[in-house]
């Protein structure tokens, strides 16, 4: 029995998030499926982020055991045989018997698209927010700093678990303009419950004049409320889940 990591994409449209829920389709359901259908016989597989309904993943990190004698690539084949189209293993690799996703991870990082346009697009906001009235981008440019660093984030989300900590540390935050399209990047030793989504919608509203980056900074300070609101999960993925030392992850065989 050896334990292996994979890193799973997934398109978030069609899906009701990443954990398994009874009766709903999910990352984690579907990737237990084809697990099942080449042999795998564990309980369940281990997920380093939760995201929500229609959040997309690129790198998202999974762990599970798994009896099998075929190598790392071979077990990639064979479950995107089994795979549907809108989740693929993107990497298989197998890593020492105690890693945990999850709880080794030392960040995640995350993508938000968005663009300026008063008339729908279909296609494009499959993956990206269609937000009108534009954005001033320079407002949007400034704002992002104001989370940089070791905060109390409870006026941007909330914990996983019941009392659980509010406070974050931000280690990338930060929007760029290519083509037409917004994206906000943004990295954290571990993120609240929306609050990526959040803090992209206050962004917004800075950018758009419903806000000023000085009430932000209250929030970020103060913990001061703000007007409500998220922006659209269809804009959101799962970009990466770092490790301190990948080498120590990875089972080194003699």
């Amino acid at each position: 029995m050896a334990r292996y990591q994979l890193i799973l994409a997934y398109d978030g449209a069609k899906l009701e998030g990443s954990q398994r829920q009874k009766s709903k389709r999910t990352a984690q359901g579907e990737l237990e499926k084809a697990l099942r259908t080449i042999g795998w016989t564990g309980r369940s597989v281990l997920i380093a982020g939760r995201t929500d309904s229609g959040v997309h993943a690129e790198g998202q990190s999974v762990a599970l055991d798994f009896e099998w004698a075929h190598g790392p690539d071979k077990l990639r084949a064979a479950l995107n045989s089994h795979l549907p189209s809108d989740l693929a293993v993107r990497v298989v690799r197998e890593v020492n018997p105690d890693f945990q996703p999850r709880f080794d991870a030392t960040s995640r990082r995350y993508r938000y698209r968005l663009f300026c346009d008063p008339v729908r697009d279909p296609v494009r906001e499959r993956y990206a927010w269609r937000v009108w009235p534009a954005v001033n981008g320079s407002l949007l440019q400034s704002v992002s700093p104001v989370f940089l660093g070791r905060h109390d984030f409870a006026a941007f989300g909330s914990p996983m678990t019941r009392g659980g900590s509010t406070v974050r540390t931000v280690s990338l935050s930060a929007w760029t303009e290519s083509e037409g399209e917004w994206q906000f990047q943004v990295r954290a030793d571990a993120f609240l419950y929306r609050m990526v989504r959040r803090l992209v919608f206050v962004q917004v509203a800075v950018a758009q004049g419903r806000l000023s980056a000085e009430q932000v900074q209250q929030a970020v300070e103060n913990q001061v409320r703000l007007l409500s609101g998220l922006a659209p999960a269809h804009g959101l993925s799962l970009i990466e889940v770092t490790y301190q030392d990948q080498s120590k992850i990875e089972n080194s065989k003699p």
